[in-house]
């Protein structure tokens, strides 16, 4: 007598993907002015993995305040997602009470209301004002930088700033402009018009001085010398 094999059982269909999570829409000065109501730490990545990727950026020294800052800064955002709002509170406290020290003893001031990027590089220390709308991925900052309003009343009139910016020493950039992908703000000057993707601008007020060169690194990978 003849005996038949079994038949291979069918494939089994393989599990579908996991969805990705959906992209943040890219800022814009006519969306509403964030309220702070919500987490605005970007996504994809979970909280530890995006702390430990700024201590990477801030050269793995927890001697940096730029490291700090931003970590606060994610924190911050974080428990946001902590309901409800009376759990929330002692989270809240502490943040307020930290913010002020950091003010205080490192002169920089970076609201949690900011949409902040990844692998964002805060240089050095002092008199540093970051209120922006958005401040984009790998963008560097140094001290004495000024983002916010350019005219008192107008607080949902600041500025955007893109992907791998490079901010000079003492830049101030002001009122609802977008400072462009690549560009490079010289130090000590003043933004108060928009600043097209991949340009240098320098002065008082700002005007554009060069395009970027194509063959040129947008930025320093952490770890290499680039502050000033």
């Amino acid at each position: 007598m003849r005996v038949v094999p079994p038949a291979a059982p069918a494939p089994m269909p393989s599990d579908p993907p996991s969805a990705a999570a959906p992209a943040d829409p890219p800022p814009s000065h006519d969306a509403p002015a964030a309220k702070g109501d919500r987490n605005q730490n970007p996504r994809g990545i979970g909280l530890r993995q995006l702390i430990a990727e700024d201590f990477r950026t801030h050269d793995r020294m927890l001697s940096e305040p730029g490291f700090w800052v931003v970590a606060l800064h994610r924190l911050a955002n974080a428990r946001m997602d902590v309901r409800p709002r009376a759990v929330r509170a002692p989270m809240t406290l502490a943040y307020l009470v930290t913010e002020r020290l950091v003010n205080w003893v490192w002169g920089i001031q970076l609201p949690y209301t900011v949409r902040l990027g990844r692998r964002v590089r805060i240089w050095h220390h002092g008199g540093t004002v970051l209120g922006a709308r958005a401040i984009g991925d790998d963008v560097h900052i140094r001290h004495n930088t000024t983002f916010g309003v350019l005219t008192r009343g107008e607080n949902a009139a600041k500025p955007i700033i893109g992907n791998r910016v490079d901010v000079g020493v003492g830049a101030v950039i002001l009122g609802p402009v977008t400072v462009g992908d690549d560009a490079v703000v010289g130090p000590n000057s003043v933004v108060l018009r928009h600043v097209p993707p991949g340009t240098v601008v320098m002065g008082v007020p700002a005007r554009q001085a060069a395009l970027k060169s194509e063959s040129a690194p947008a930025s320093a990978a952490p770890g290499q010398p680039q502050g000033g």
